[in-house]
């Protein structure tokens, strides 16, 4: 058994061993699970894996642990591979039982084959998921955890940078000239994978997932990839990856946002084996089933796209580097961080509206509403109504002076995913907001709308003017007016389309009221016009302390994931009050204004550390909303227009 210091550098060593120990017992693949499970609890081990998020892919060593903080962007058909196999020596008849698990090419000594009739062979299923780095991640979410991970500097995990130049060179080498060093790699070289249809073995593959791009084009550090990543937001950096998920891939579906690790995968030969399969699927196109399309997307080069064959896997709350990751866990040092941090909130609460509101230009009641705003969240479904959800429309911003803008840069600095859309008849009629399906390649292509859960949605309506919107343009406000009222985005797969529930944050800043629904209209009451507005904004931003920024990140995160009840006595005292509130004032509250009191009630009390609703709370809700609504009122007489 290899030492048990090589499970960082030399993981597939451990697992020869294991395998090697239990073969052909099927019970080595979840004895290889737990071995790697309980490394990973040892002293804050997770850290001590380089991540794919903040180590480029040049400076980590080829079939290494890694470990992959990102979004399911897509998900390819699974896919069949030989998870055990046979080689033999023709010489001396000796055999040899490997693994096919955690690979994409078969492993095999210089004078062997692979025995593809062998009765040892055994057949097993994998999925792949197309990922992305989350979208919209903030920058103090990328540096917090490139700083809290010591392998970012340890030698036994880095791989040196002149090592990967010349696997570029080889990579590039091998495009040129495919069949220089195709002795080396032909004896042994079997991608062993194929969907959906019976396994080839390394004869006629149906797909090669692991092969580079069927395009085929040179990548060097000197061009841009030809390859489109799919990232959802323009503008976004960091690898994608496809991620052979082995385990419980069912759990997992389209937009969540998990943390794997697992084996690194970059081996060059895979761009040969791409290039063998298009040779030979051109002497037959109909033996080819997939689309040169599709085998470019499918399979990617592996420097552009690099693979992870996932051993351990999980869907993550949140990721705020700052909380635990998982807070449901009865475990004592969750519960000691959580209840440290919430005897300390209210002073933190206090200093979080003290900031909003000097972002807010002095307005301390449009502050609140936005506390409660970012601490809201998706918590449930009552048939198609989402329940917890709290968009709010900040009308009156001035527009002149980019105030959107210098708020958003704000609020990017307080939660962990954020996008800023700008409204305007040219992004509404150019931009793809909802994601479709493109058969040709057979991948889900990406819009705009395809965002992580609780991700902060910043729409800038300020930015709107007259014009026409084309039928791309209607369709991407009915998009936006979906996401809003029903927390869903409609997917586009040509022939139908299929609703994805999300749970996305929305805040709408308008001049007036907003042409697009919210659950809470706030009209902004400026108390200051400072004359240099991003001067002004930028130095609310250095005034505040690191680790008050800190705290004021770990509040709105935490908050969103604690439980929240109503006793029956509160819930008889709130039944009472509204019917109260009727007799008084029949006409002016209804049904929708109840429901909107108990949700600003919930945020509030939540927003206060409180996770039951007390008298206090509700009455404090009640003087809110009547000042949100008075406010209303008064900018609707001063304009004469409904707001």
């Amino acid at each position: 058994m290899p030492c048990v210091g090589d499970w960082l550098n030399s993981p597939l060593s451990i697992v020869q061993g294991i395998f090697a120990q239990n073969a052909p017992n099927s019970d080595w693949e979840k004895k290889v699970t737990e071995y790697f499970k309980e490394k990973l609890k040892e002293n804050n081990a997770t850290n001590w894996v380089p991540s794919l998020n903040d180590v480029p892919v040049h400076y980590l060593k080829p079939n290494s642990l890694v470990k992959f903080r990102c979004m399911v962007q897509d998900m390819f058909d699974p896919e069949f591979y030989m998870g055990v196999y046979e080689t033999v020596d023709p010489n001396t008849n000796a055999r040899v039982l490997h693994f096919g698990k955690y690979r994409d090419v078969a492993e095999c000594g210089p004078q062997q084959e692979i025995d593809l009739n062998s009765p040892q062979t055994v057949t097993s299923e994998r999925q792949t998921f197309y990922c992305v780095p989350v979208p919209g991640e903030s920058a103090w979410v990328k540096e917090i955890s490139f700083l809290t991970e010591p392998a970012r500097v340890s030698p036994s995990t880095s791989y040196t940078p002149s090592r990967h130049k010349r696997s570029y060179e080889e990579d590039e080498d091998m495009d040129l000239h495919p069949s220089k060093q195709k002795e080396q790699h032909m004896a042994c070289k079997s991608c062993f994978s194929g969907s959906g249809g019976d396994i080839h073995g390394c004869v006629e593959p149906k797909r090669l997932e692991t092969e580079a791009s069927a395009g085929h084009h040179v990548i060097s550090p000197n061009c841009s990839p030809p390859l489109d990543l799919n990232f959802p937001l323009p503008g976004e950096k960091g690898p994608a990856c496809l991620v052979k998920i082995y385990e419980s891939w069912e759990s997992f579906k389209v937009n969540d946002v998990l943390e794997v690790f697992g084996v690194l995968s970059v081996d060059p030969v895979l761009s040969i084996v791409n290039s063998e399969e298009r040779d030979s699927s051109s002497l037959d196109p109909m033996e080819c089933m997939d689309t040169m399309e599709e085998q470019r997307v499918h399979s990617p080069p592996a420097s552009l796209v690099p693979r992870i064959h996932v051993i351990l896997a999980q869907k993550l709350q949140h990721i705020n580097p700052l909380l635990p990751a998982c807070l449901n866990e009865e475990e004592s040092k969750t519960c000691e961080f959580v209840s440290n941090f919430m005897s300390e909130l209210s002073p933190v609460r206090a200093e979080l509206l003290g900031f909003l509101t000097h972002a807010l230009l002095g307005d301390s009641l449009a502050a609140e509403y936005l506390i409660l705003h970012l601490i809201s969240t998706v918590y449930g479904r009552r048939d198609v109504l989402p329940l917890g959800k709290f968009t709010v429309n900040l009308s009156g911003c001035p527009r002149s002076s980019a105030f959107t803008e210098h708020l958003y840069r704000l609020i990017q600095q307080l939660v962990p995913a954020s996008y800023h859309l700008r409204m305007s008849i040219e992004s509404m009629n150019h931009s793809r907001f909802t994601p479709h399906k493109d058969y040709t390649a057979n991948r889900l292509v990406s819009g705009l709308l395809q965002l992580a859960s609780n991700t902060s949605l910043v729409i800038d309506e300020t930015q709107l003017e007259q014009g026409q919107l084309d039928t791309a343009g209607v369709h991407n406000v009915t998009a936006l007016g979906n996401l809003i009222t029903w927390q869903k985005v409609d997917y586009d797969f040509n022939y139908h389309r299929m609703e994805f529930p999300c749970n996305i944050n929305v805040l709408i800043t308008s001049e007036g009221r907003s042409l697009l629904p919210s659950d809470c209209q706030v009209h902004l009451q400026p108390q200051i016009i400072p004359p240099n507005m991003e001067e002004y904004m930028s130095s609310l931003l250095t005034a505040v302390l690191p680790s008050v920024l800190n705290k004021f990140r770990i509040y709105l995160s935490l908050l969103r994931l604690l439980d929240y009840s109503i006793s029956d006595e509160v819930t008889k005292a709130v039944e009472e009050d509204f019917v109260e509130m009727r007799k008084n004032n029949p006409e002016s509250v209804t049904a929708d204004d109840l429901h909107k009191m108990l949700l600003v009630a919930r945020f509030l009390s939540l927003s206060a550390g409180q996770t039951t609703l007390s008298r206090e709370r509700w009455l404090r809700a009640k003087q809110l909303e009547a000042l949100r609504k008075a406010r209303l009122q008064q900018q609707q007489c001063v304009n004469g227009n409904e707001l």
